[in-house]
């Protein structure tokens, strides 16, 4: 469950993404795995949906940090939180995540999957450092983040 305001808009990175509404500053929980918002099937309920469900889950879900054999599908903004290998987030515990920089409004939260995801083994082109859509830089110029998930 998300703990900061967010709005979900178009993504350099990667189809939407999620947005700060407000300033975070760097060490602020931003999200908290909360059952009675964040759902949680077993495997088998999974398998047991059409095809075009179970593909919803692979996209949006991910696999219990804590419990074998359980997803977690998250109903708020936060399923359309993007990748990065440079995030300015922290997911490596299974509770809760973090800023780990300030983020202003209009930023994008963006995660490393790798961090939450025993099963995430990247996206079909390379994996490669993005740089958040936040920099700056010397020159003033934006990152210009492009990148294909």
């Amino acid at each position: 469950m998300m703990l900061v305001a967010t709005s979900v808009r178009a993504s350099a990175i990667e189809g939407v993404g999620v947005f700060a509404v407000d300033f975070i500053p760097a060490g602020t929980p931003i999200w908290a795995l909360d059952e009675r918002f964040d759902k949680v099937f077993t495997e088998e309920e999974v398998a047991s949906f059409p095809q075009n469900v179970q593909d919803y889950f692979n996209r949006y879900g991910y696999p219990h940090m804590e419990r074998d054999g359980f997803v977690v599908l998250e109903l708020d903004n936060g399923r359309f939180m993007n990748h990065s290998l440079s995030p300015n987030t922290d997911f490596t515990r299974p509770d809760v995540g973090y800023a780990i920089a300030d983020i202003h409004p209009g930023e994008e939260l963006i995660c490393n999957y790798f961090e939450f995801d025993r099963t995430f083994q990247g996206f079909d082109a390379p994996a490669v450092a993005v740089e958040p859509a936040y920099a700056v830089h010397a020159n003033g110029s934006g990152a210009g983040i492009s990148a294909s998930i």
